[in-house]
């Protein structure tokens, strides 16, 4: 029997070549404590085995054939469509696609999503002519103005069938990523029509072409940021450092290098945002002096003479309209909340986030985070270790509410 604690995700696999990439998700969901189930189309086990994900996903895996067998205390369709958190159809076909623009149910697939009333996640693959043809893309519009469903873009590249372009599925970490968002809003898009401007990672101050001085941020809690504020149906830009991460489908990003650089995105995008999150590390200081050519170890100066760099928080704080939202970070070691409060009155910032950095698990490079949320009348809220996409959500369920008095 089900553990009724247990996340339950509902996955249906479409006839595509593309099907291959489900077996990842299937697999990084079992391992994160998720419980998965899955359907195949008639078509899809032209591509993949039942057997396939039956392993991956220790349970049975469903097809037509087990549809029509009389063989459940329930009609199975029913069964698994009020089993399931979260339905994701993966590769989404055209064929699918234009049987879900007009409800219709001819096979076990369509038969459970009309079944269910959880949010379903809608992940296309086809060829590109295919994708841009006027009847898909009138279904695909046309189906995600229905709330229960979430579609995520297709991107750009080589396809299986030799083409160069759009309708290659999203990979398998962004898929599993726009998952593990539905478990936790459970498909609400509380961020509709809000923009929301995100820094990440750290910024590099150089010396010469070679050297910098810099830290040791990687942008994972930007980039989860972003990722939820997306999820929860937000327009995301992200000004970000050098990273070594993919930007997500649907997300604006500005690469930048330097704090400069930084600021002057920053600057340039903060008019069409309504929250804003400096969760970047910037540099406090750069060389007083470059050097277009690498300098001889024998040329480096004894005390390296630095000046301090722009102070883009307290310049956004300074600039923002009174309707925007603008959290910053602090990443500390020790005591984290006595700076952190000191951060938010000296910037004049509307809430920050406290962070160790000396903890395990916690910081940078982790994968997970623990912190402290502060808002500007010192009410503290503390998040508990979990996933920083978990932690991004955790933040923006207290202040989406406070948004929405500022509006």
């Amino acid at each position: 029997m089900s553990n009724p604690n247990l996340k339950r995700v509902l996955i249906a696999v479409g006839g595509g070549i593309a099907a291959y990439k489900v077996c990842e998700v299937v697999s990084t969901l079992f391992k994160t404590g998720v419980e998965v189930r899955v359907i195949l189309t008639r078509s899809a086990q032209e591509f993949i085995t039942p057997l396939t994900l039956a392993t991956l996903s220790r349970h049975p895996a469903y097809t037509d054939e087990d549809f029509w067998q009389p063989t459940h205390s329930r009609p199975l369709h029913i069964e698994l469509g009020e089993w399931a958190d979260v339905f994701v159809i993966a590769p989404l076909t055209a064929n699918t696609l234009a049987k879900l623009a007009y409800g219709m149910a001819d096979n076990l697939l369509t038969n459970t999503v009309l079944a269910s009333t959880s949010p379903v996640l809608l992940v296309p693959a086809m060829n590109t002519d295919m994708w841009e043809q006027v009847a898909v893309q009138r279904n695909w519009r046309e189906l995600l103005t229905d709330g229960r469903f979430h579609g995520m873009d297709t991107a750009s590249g080589l396809l299986a069938c030799d083409r160069v372009g759009a309708g290659r599925m999203a990979e398998p970490p962004d898929i599993v990523a726009y998952i593990q968002s539905l478990l936790h809003t459970a498909g609400k898009r509380d961020l509709a029509s809000k923009g929301v401007l995100i820094s990440a990672g750290g910024t590099r101050e150089y010396l010469d072409p070679v050297r910098f001085i810099g830290n040791p941020s990687t942008g994972k809690m930007g980039l989860a940021l972003a990722r939820a504020a997306l999820h929860r149906g937000a327009s995301v830009t992200l000004v970000y450092g050098p990273a070594s991460w993919d930007i997500p489908l649907g997300i604006q990003a500005i690469p930048v290098v330097s704090a400069e650089e930084m600021r002057t995105s920053m600057l340039e995008y903060l008019p069409h945002a309504d929250v804003i999150v400096m969760s970047a590390a910037v540099a406090d200081v750069k060389p007083r002096e470059y050097s277009k050519e690498k300098l001889a170890k024998r040329s480096l100066p004894e005390a390296l003479p630095l000046e301090p760099v722009p102070d883009i928080i307290a310049e956004l704080a300074r600039s923002k309209r009174s309707h925007q939202l603008l959290i910053g970070f602090a990443a500390q070691t020790g005591d984290i909340v006595k700076p952190a409060l000191e951060k938010l009155h000296s910037k004049n910032l509307d809430a920050i986030v406290a962070n160790p950095i000396d903890e395990p698990g916690s910081g940078f490079g982790s994968d997970n985070n623990k912190a402290i949320l502060i808002d500007k009348q010192g009410h503290q809220v503390e998040i508990p270790p979990c996933s920083k996409l978990q932690m991004a959500h955790h933040l923006f369920d207290i202040l989406v509410p406070t948004l929405r008095l500022h509006t």
